[in-house]
């Protein structure tokens, strides 16, 4: 069990890459512009790169400014603790849908499009417990590429349990277009929750199946079912 992040265990928040991005280019935060279209269910690294430059960044320097943007996300993340338990709680229904998927034994981790120490942060505000190993999961740190990230779940798991990973066995739960499209790349299954994108535009791009909410007795049933099917 694969989870996304931002917009499925908890509300996504540009704050802390508006934040980083302004500190890293040394432009006002009013300034920083997203890209209307590349923001959701891409790596950090990507985003920033679009952002500087439709922010008004070079493009040599928005590529320049990169290992920088790590050092700045990451502290920024850290003095952020308090304001990100405030700011993003958990969707209702996380806790308890990690818990009893750990209880009956499903292997969970994280594919996510933030750096790793971003992650690990909004994880450990979540107290989610041991229920995702974070050891094995997939980070905007890894690979700028989205579609990359999956590789390195795979590779993590067969280290770590030392069996290789049954794609038509692994279910991506997103929010996004984008995180279907990359479950898909890899021949993972894939469901998604209608947080923040309609259910309509959901099912068009062909999930396993879209859930309304992470309503714990529909999250078990959906991924049981999915995990005997494969």
């Amino acid at each position: 069990m694969v989870w996304d992040v931002d917009g499925t265990l908890m509300p996504a928040d540009l704050r802390w890459l508006r934040r980083s991005i302004a500190r890293t280019y040394g432009i006002d935060e009013a300034q920083v512009t997203f890209p209307e279209k590349k923001v959701h269910g891409y790596t950090d690294e990507s985003i920033v790169i679009d952002t500087a430059i439709a922010s008004g960044v070079p493009a040599s320097d928005a590529e320049a400014g990169v290992p920088r943007f790590h050092q700045v996300l990451a502290e920024v993340m850290e003095t952020g603790r308090g304001e990100l338990a405030r700011v993003q709680p958990p969707y209702p229904g996380v806790a308890d849908s990690v818990a009893e998927l750990h209880r009956i034994g499903f292997v969970q981790t994280v594919l996510t499009g933030n750096l790793r120490v971003a992650a690990e942060i909004k994880i450990q505000s979540l107290n989610l417990g041991d229920g995702l190993d974070l050891e094995i999961g997939g980070y905007g740190s890894d690979a700028r590429d989205r579609f990359q990230l999956p590789e390195f779940v795979a590779r993590r798991y067969r280290n770590k349990y030392g069996a290789v990973l049954s794609p038509n066995q692994t279910v991506v739960i997103g929010d996004a277009p984008n995180d279907i499209a990359c479950a898909r790349s890899a021949g993972f299954r894939a469901v998604v929750v209608a947080h923040r994108a309609s259910r309509e535009e959901l099912l068009s791009c062909g999930p396993d199946a879209v859930l309304d909410s992470l309503d714990p007795a529909l999250v078990i049933a959906t991924l049981t079912s999915l995990v005997q099917q494969g």
